[in-house]
């Protein structure tokens, strides 16, 4: 199995396909497997590197564990994988983990697309239910986690989906509780306005933890900032929807970084 030794962590990740990278980084608790439908679906013409990020799934989990540290390590596994300008896609946490490997290191980074990321909503809407949410995560983490989960999915999913991203948490590091007190922290209407590369916002519109305005906010804040609403998904649209999310993914990957051999088309 493929391992990473970056930032003194043992990063575990999937690579298919070959061309234009793509890396896929999933959110709190999940791992790489939520991309599968993306996987199946992009491998025939892209690269498609889907880790394991820290604390989660089959990688490594050091006692740190924040947004900083994880888009280090994605741009650490870049580095390591030899990849050239790959497009960043973050679903949840993790589209706060591209954003910001996006801002630290824009010349490395072909562009990024975030997937109902929380934006500036934990830091200026949501502290007092974080902190709630790591108290009860505490006191019966997986009764937290099963409750929790359910606002994740819009009334179409599958609810099979429960039980398996649930599943997912409960196997991850409790280290990754971090982030739900470093999203507090971290506001990225600071930055946003300083991305150089493309950055796509894509939100489901029934999502129940972030609502769309922040995705449509950050979008109109970033320089090259676009936003897409999927109007039947919930907080996991890559999951729930995977038909349309794909499409919509296709056509970002179009314009911004074709398949080898294919002419780029003109950013709308």
């Amino acid at each position: 199995m493929p391992y990473a030794h970056v930032n003194g962590v043992e990063l575990f990740y999937e690579d298919h396909g070959s061309g234009q990278p793509l890396i896929l980084l999933h959110g709190w608790g999940t791992c790489g497997s939520v991309w599968n439908a993306q996987r199946e679906e992009f491998a025939g013409d892209y690269r498609v590197i889907t880790p394991d990020w820290r604390g989660c799934g089959r990688s490594g989990r050091p006692e740190s564990n924040t947004i900083a540290d994880n888009a280090e390590d994605i741009l650490a596994l870049a580095t390591a994988l030899k990849l050239e300008l790959p497009v960043l896609v973050g679903c949840s946490a993790g589209a706060a983990i591209v954003l910001e490997a996006a801002c630290r290191a824009p010349s490395s980074v072909r562009a990024v697309v975030a997937v109902d990321g929380p934006g500036y909503w934990p830091a200026e809407r949501k502290a007092e239910q974080l902190a709630l949410l790591r108290q009860a995560l505490s006191t019966d983490r997986a009764a937290a986690v099963k409750q929790w989960v359910v606002d994740w999915y819009g009334p179409l999913a599958d609810p099979a989906l429960l039980t398996w991203t649930t599943r997912q948490i409960l196997e991850s590091s409790e280290s990754i509780d971090q982030l739900l007190t470093d999203a507090v922290h971290h506001n990225p209407r600071a930055t946003i306005g300083e991305l150089t590369v493309p950055a796509v916002f894509v939100h489901g519109e029934l999502d129940a933890e972030i609502p769309m305005e922040v995705s449509e906010t950050l979008a109109e804040l970033a320089p090259r900032g676009e936003a897409h609403i999927l109007e039947e998904s919930g907080h996991m649209p890559h999951v729930e929807q995977p038909a349309e999310f794909n499409a919509l993914l296709w056509s970002v990957l179009r314009r911004f970084a074709p398949p080898a051999g294919a002419p780029a088309s003109a950013a709308d």
